[in-house]
């Protein structure tokens, strides 16, 4: 017995040093956590792009906005001033915002914006999360021109789970109006029409050399031949998907949305808006100049696009570091070679390049579900009010376009926001009844009847409760055109369990999902004419709006709130308003 007694004593010492060793090594990384403090400044900036200077909204004067640098654990506090004179808010896309939904930033959901003149600080840790988010406005469309990147590293003396790149750039991709896009959005919603399309894209804020006056200031990425170097690479364009490429090099996807990913290689990227994608690029070819370029990926078909291209160019340096010599001049000199760009409409390379993401070892996806939703989500058309001129209904036909989910189209408030309604208890701000599934079934992705066309304006939410395990099935509709939507949940990651295309159908379809290793993400590409099911555990409490990320939709009415409630203790509360809180 005494052998035995001795390997238990041992076994139970063995574990207490290892818990004891787990307390420390947790302690030591909080307490290499830092607080980042940083000062916001929304004003109006001259900025000239395509020969013309616009008064821009930015942030600091710069376009686009700084980019903020820290490492998992780390806490951000973002006093922002507004100095511009349109109300503002920022938000932080895909960070967990644990307990924190105060500091989420969409206007009316979680605040009241921050009016001209005022300010408000921005306080929250960011937890277990690694790779590339962003922030960016987050009332009107301010985003167009408001926003930058968010770069999270690992714990210090933590290594990446990739070869160490050299050198890492984030690579930002926009959309620019020869226009105020304040004044873009305002006339559309006048008239009831779609807006405007954009004039330009751009590479960190660059059109590039394909556009009018934009050559001399277009974006150059410096590598070294044979280095191995980190792209970040976001799409903040306001309303438009885009395929992303680099002549003749390959690229190696190992994260999106701030988590990783299983490595795979692609010549091709495709970003909804609000989707991030880290690649690594080895400098594998002739010392020369490479374009790298975006354009439009456009799924809806008959509808107007900026059918331009942006380009940035990706410049060899002498192994050297010597500028001056004359293969530097050379390669300097050299006109840079375009890549092929899949064409407008290229669902196929579309859907492999989704169906490659995998997470990089077996996920915890909820298996059992204890909230199972199914959301159809798309356009519609609102007859002309008895009460509008024709000048105020130039949709198709005479009407004003719309978008919905479960035919709700939704509606902000505009006195308080639903967070601190849902807070403080004050009574018709919104209502907590919006439909767990479609009120009316039909064909979605076929003909629809148009009796369907017209959605009812609400501010609606719909309730989970703390822990519970939530499936959510997301469904594009033919109604007005099919098209390929970037679903956002806010204060939440989710796994992409499966995508497919038509109707959705649990009996057929279940047997497809990926519940081994299915991607981690904080935006979803619904397919157009399709379906893709998200799960995640509704363990954040708070208020989360869950919308489109075509700005142009969520103006629409592209959106819900997710309410989801408090648990048990403080732990599993949402902490209390801070005390400069805007105020409507």
């Amino acid at each position: 017995m005494e052998p035995v007694k001795t390997i238990l004593n041992n076994a139970k010492y063995s574990s207490i040093f290892f818990a004891i060793f787990v307390l420390l090594a947790s302690a030591l990384s909080s307490a290499n956590a830092k607080i980042h403090e940083h000062e916001f400044v929304v004003q109006a900036t001259p900025v000239k792009r395509l020969c013309k200077t616009h008064n821009t909204i930015t942030v600091n004067g710069q376009y686009p906005g700084p980019t903020l640098e820290i490492n998992n654990g780390d806490t951000l506090v973002v006093k922002v001033t507004n100095k511009a004179r349109y109300n503002v808010t920022i938000h932080w896309h895909g960070v967990r915002q644990m307990r924190t939904g105060w500091a989420d930033g969409p206007e009316f959901v979680t605040q009241c914006p921050i009016r001209p003149g005022g300010s408000y600080t921005y306080r929250f840790t960011v937890q277990g999360q690694e790779g590339t988010l962003w922030w960016h406005a987050h009332s009107s469309w301010l985003r167009a021109t408001v926003y930058g990147a968010l770069i999270i590293r690992p714990r210090e003396r933590e290594p990446y789970p990739f070869p160490k790149p050299k050198h890492e750039t984030p690579i930002l991709l926009g959309e620019w109006w020869d226009a105020n896009p304040i004044d873009v959005v305002r006339q559309a919603t006048r008239t009831g029409a779609a807006p405007n399309v954009s004039d330009a894209y751009t590479i960190n804020g660059q059109p590039g050399d394909l556009y009018k006056c934009s050559s001399k200031d277009t974006t150059i990425v410096t590598i070294h031949a044979g280095e191995t170097n980190l792209l970040r690479v976001i799409n903040a364009a306001l309303n438009q998907p885009l395929f992303f490429t680099i002549a003749n090099h390959k690229l190696t996807v190992v994260g999106a949305d701030a988590s990783y990913l299983k490595p795979f290689t692609t010549k091709v990227l495709m970003l909804g808006p609000g989707q991030t994608t880290d690649v690594l690029i080895t400098a594998d070819q002739p010392p020369s100049r490479y374009y790298m370029a975006a354009r439009a990926y456009q799924s809806a078909q008959n509808a107007a696009f900026d059918n331009t291209t942006t380009t940035a160019i990706l410049q060899y340096q002498s192994p050297h570091h010597n500028n001056h010599s004359h293969h530097s001049k050379g390669i300097k000199k050299a006109k840079p070679v375009m890549p092929p760009l899949p064409a407008y409409n290229d669902t196929n390379t579309v859907t492999a390049f989704s169906r490659s993401f995998k997470s990089p070892r077996k996920a915890e996806v909820p298996i059992e579900i204890d909230e199972s939703l199914f959301f159809i989500v798309g356009l519609g058309l609102n007859k002309c009010p008895k009460n509008f001129r024709a000048r105020r209904c130039q949709g198709p036909n005479g009407t004003r376009f719309t978008a919905s989910i479960n035919n709700v189209s939704f509606v902000l408030p505009n006195n308080v926001s639903i967070l601190q309604a849902h807070y403080l208890g004050i009574p018709e701000v919104f209502t907590t009844d919006f439909p767990a599934k479609p009120p009316v079934k039909f064909d979605y992705t076929g003909n629809v009847s148009r009796s369907l066309w017209q959605p009812v304006p609400g501010t609606k939410a719909h309730k989970l409760k703390f822990g519970s395990r939530v499936q959510i099935v997301l469904q594009d509709t033919s109604i007005v055109t099919p098209e390929n939507h970037p679903i956002h949940l806010h204060g939440y990651d989710f796994y992409i369990v499966a995508e497919g295309f038509g109707n959705f159908d649990a009996k057929k379809d279940t047997k497809k999902f990926n519940l081994v290793d299915p991607p981690l993400r904080n935006t979803v590409a619904v397919p157009v004419n399709g379906w893709a099911v998200i799960r995640f555990v509704a363990d954040n409490p708070g208020a989360w709006l869950m919308h489109c990320h075509l700005d142009v939709h969520i103006g629409w009415g592209l959106a819900t709130v997710l309410l989801v409630e408090n648990g048990v203790g403080k732990l599993q509360s949402i902490e209390p308003p801070p005390v400069d809180l805007p105020l409507c």
